[in-house]
C-alpha cells in the first residue's frame, strides 16, 4: 500500500510539473512582459568604460544622432554561402540578419531548406548586431551606419578553408572602419574584426559593442499541455555565475548592467543558440534592455582602446551560431556547453549523454541507442528494482488478508493498523521495502529524460518503419498507446490499494499518461516504453518467484505439524470433490429412458 502511495504521488507530481511548465510557456506567449518606460537622460559613466542609455538599442557614451529610430531598417544584402551556413549581412550596420544552418534542415519534408536560426522577417526576429562607440563626439559606426560591400555574394569554394567578407565605412575626418566576418570550413564559430584605421590628425578613443535583438517566440516550444517545454531567452556567463538565465520577463522588469572579466552572452532556444564570445581575459559591460516594446536586447560593450593618428586598431570577437553540441561548445568557450540545459541533474545527465553517444557510435541509430542505454540502466539498478518488486509481490500476496482486516475493523483505524503491523511482522514483510529503491532511481530517470529532450542529435534522426524523426511525436500514436498498455499491465502486477479512491486514481493514470504522451517526442516515448517493458518482465519473474516460494514455505510449515500428510490428502480430496461437483450436471440423466 505504501508503494502504491509513493507511485501515485510521483505520478501526480510529474503530471502537475508538466502542466505547470506548459502553463508558464502559454502565459509568456499570450501575455508578453510589459516594456519598461524609455529613459531619455543618459546615466553617468565611469572612466575607461562606456555608459549605457536604458531604453535605446545602441549603448553609447553620447546621445544618439536619432534616438527615436528603433526600426531595423535595411540596405543591400550580402549573401554568404559556406559548407554550414547560408547567411545574409545587411549593409546597414553590417548586421548579421539571416543565418540558415545547411546541415540542419527545416524539416524532414524540407531537406533542401536550411533551418533559419537568425532571421529579420516574419513574426519572430532574432539578429546579431555590432558596432563601435567613441568618446568626445568622435565619429564611430553603430549598427545604423551605412556600410559598403565589395561584392553582393560570397561563396566558400571547394578546397577553400577560410572565407572573409569585408564591409567598409568611411568618415570625412579620415576615419575608416572595416567590419570583417571570417567563416571557416566545418566551424559554427564566426570571427568578427572591426578594424579601425585612423587617418585623422588626433588619437581616436573608442570601444566595441556586440548584441542580440530578439522577439519572444509566438509559439511555445512544447508539443502539448504536458509535453516538453524548453527555455527560450537570454543567458549570460560570468566567473561568479557560470550559467544564468535572464528571461524576457526579467529583462522587462530590470535591466542588467554588470562589469565582467571573461564570460559570454547568448540567446538560446530548443536545440540551437547564438553566443557572443569575447577574447580571453577581456573586460566587458553586460547589459539588457527592451526596444520598441517587443524586442529584447542582450549585449556587451568592451573597454576603450586608443588608436593613434595614422595607426590601425583591431576589435575582435567570436560569434557562435549553431546547434547545441556539448563537445563543440566546450571547445568554443568555457561553460558554453551549459547551454545544453540539463537543469540541476547535470552531474548525472552528462555521463548518460556520453554513454548514449558511445552506444550510437557502435549501433549507428539513435533509436537503438536509446533502447540499449535503457537496458544498461535497468541492469545497473537490477538489485534495487528487485528489492522493490519483491516488496510489491509480498504486498500483493497479503492483499486478501489486508482486505479482510479492513472489513473486520471497519473505521477503527488504530486496531486495523495494529493488526496490519502484526501481519507484517508475522509474514516478515516490510511495507516500505520498495520505497528507497524507487527514490534512488528517480534522479537517474529524470536526468535521462532531459538528456533526450536537449539532444539535438535526435532532431530528424530516424529510428525505423514509420518513425523518421525521434524529436517529433509518433505520427500514428503507436508508441504512446503501447506505453499506456504497459502501464496498465504494471498496475495489474502491483498490489491494489485498499483505499477505493486511490485504486480509481491509479486505474486512471494509464489513460492520463497515454493522452499526455501522444504529443511527446518519439524518442522520449520509446524510452518509457522500453523501460516499462523491462520493468514488467522483471516484476513478473520476481512476483512468480515470491508466490511459488510462499507456497513452498506453506507446505514446509504444514509438514512440521502432526498429521500433516492426512491434512494434505484431505485438502486435495476436498478440492477434487468440489471440482467434480462443479463439472457434474445439476440435473441427473434419466437412466430408465436410456434403457427403453
Amino acid at each position: 500500500m505504501e508503494n502504491q502511495r509513493l507511485l501515485l504521488f510521483a505520478a501526480l507530481v510529474f503530471v502537475l510539473f508538466m502542466l505547470w511548465q506548459n502553463w508558464l510557456g502559454f502565459q509568456a506567449i499570450k501575455h508578453p512582459p510589459p516594456a519598461p518606460p524609455v529613459a531619455t537622460a543618459p546615466v553617468g559613466s565611469t572612466p575607461g568604460q562606456p555608459a549605457l542609455i536604458p531604453g535605446q538599442d545602441v549603448p553609447t557614451a553620447a546621445p544618439l544622432a536619432n534616438p527615436g529610430l528603433q526600426a531595423l531598417g535595411g540596405g543591400q544584402r550580402v549573401r554568404v554561402t559556406t559548407d554550414l551556413f547560408e547567411a545574409e549581412i545587411d549593409t546597414i550596420g553590417g548586421d548579421l540578419r539571416q543565418v540558415g544552418l545547411r546541415t540542419y534542415p527545416e524539416s524532414i519534408q524540407q531537406r533542401d531548406q536550411p533551418f533559419l536560426l537568425l532571421k529579420d522577417r516574419g513574426a519572430e526576429i532574432f539578429i546579431a548586431q555590432s558596432g563601435l562607440l567613441a568618446r568626445n563626439n568622435e565619429p564611430a559606426p553603430n549598427h545604423y551606419a551605412p556600410f559598403t560591400a565589395d561584392q553582393s555574394e560570397y561563396r566558400l569554394a571547394d578546397g577553400q578553408d577560410t572565407l572573409e567578407v569585408p564591409l567598409h565605412w568611411t568618415d570625412p575626418s579620415g576615419l575608416k572602419v572595416t567590419k570583417i566576418y571570417t567563416f571557416r570550413r566545418g566551424s559554427f564559430l564566426v570571427e568578427l574584426n572591426q578594424r579601425v584605421e585612423n587617418g585623422g590628425a588626433g588619437d581616436w578613443q573608442g570601444s566595441q559593442y556586440r548584441q542580440f535583438q530578439r522577439t519572444p517566440p509566438k509559439t511555445s516550444n512544447s508539443y502539448f499541455g504536458g509535453g516538453v517545454v524548453t527555455y527560450t531567452g537570454a543567458v549570460v556567463s560570468t566567473p561568479e555565475q557560470r550559467y544564468e538565465k535572464i528571461s524576457f520577463d526579467n529583462i522587462a522588469k530590470k535591466e542588467l548592467n554588470q562589469t565582467v572579466k571573461g564570460g559570454w552572452i547568448a540567446m538560446i532556444q530548443h536545440y540551437f543558440l547564438g553566443a557572443w564570445i569575447p577574447g580571453s581575459g577581456e573586460t566587458d559591460s553586460f547589459y539588457t534592455r527592451v526596444v520598441g516594446g517587443n524586442r529584447y536586447v542582450v549585449g556587451m560593450t568592451g573597454m576603450e582602446q586608443t588608436v593613434p593618428a595614422g595607426a590601425t586598431g583591431d576589435f575582435r570577437t567570436g560569434l557562435y551560431i549553431g546547434p547545441k553540441l556539448p563537445s563543440v561548445l566546450a571547445e568554443t568557450a568555457p561553460n558554453l556547453q551549459l547551454t545544453v540545459d540539463y537543469g540541476m541533474l547535470t552531474i548525472i545527465a552528462e555521463p548518460l549523454f556520453w554513454l548514449l553517444k558511445a552506444i550510437h557510435a557502435i549501433v549507428g541509430n539513435w533509436g537503438w541507442a536509446i533502447i540499449f542505454l535503457t537496458i544498461l540502466i535497468k541492469l545497473a539498478f537490477y538489485k534495487l528494482s528487485e528489492t522493490s518488486y519483491r516488496s510489491m509481490a509480498n504486498m500483493r500476496r497479503l492483499a486478501p488478508e489486508l482486505t479482510r482486516l479492513k472489513e473486520m475493523y471497519g473505521d477503527d483505524k488504530q486496531k486495523m493498523n495494529e493488526a496490519m503491523m502484526g501481519l507484517y511482522k508475522k509474514e516478515k514483510v516490510n511495507p516500505l521495502g520498495g520505497c528507497l529503491p524507487i527514490l534512488v532511481q528517480i534522479p537517474v530517470f529524470i536526468a535521462l529524460y532531459w538528456v533526450l529532450v536537449e539532444s539535438v542529435q535526435l532532431r530528424q534522426a530516424p529510428f525505423m518503419l514509420w518513425i523518421q524523426d525521434m524529436a517529433i511525436p509518433d505520427p500514428y500514436y503507436v508508441l504512446p498507446l503501447i506505453m499506456g498498455v504497459t502501464m496498465f499491465v504494471q498496475q495489474k502486477l502491483s498490489p491494489a490499494p485498499p483505499d477505493p479512491i486511490q485504486a480509481k486514481v491509479m486505474m486512471a493514470l494509464p489513460i492520463v499518461f497515454t493522452f499526455m504522451f501522444l504529443w511527446f517526442p518519439a524518442g522520449l516515448v520509446l524510452y518509457w516504453v522500453v523501460n516499462n517493458m523491462l520493468s514488467i518482465a522483471q516484476q513478473y519473474v520476481i512476483t512468480k518467484r515470491v508466490e511459488s516460494g510462499a507456497d513452498a514455505a506453506a507446505v514446509a510449515k504444514a509438514k512440521e505439524e502432526p498429521g500433516w500428510f492426512g491434512k494434505l490428502l484431505d485438502q486435495n480430496r476436498q478440492k477434487l470433490v468440489a471440482t467434480i461437483k462443479k463439472a457434474w450436471p445439476a440435473k441427473k440423466p434419466d437412466l430408465n429412458k436410456r434403457r427403453k
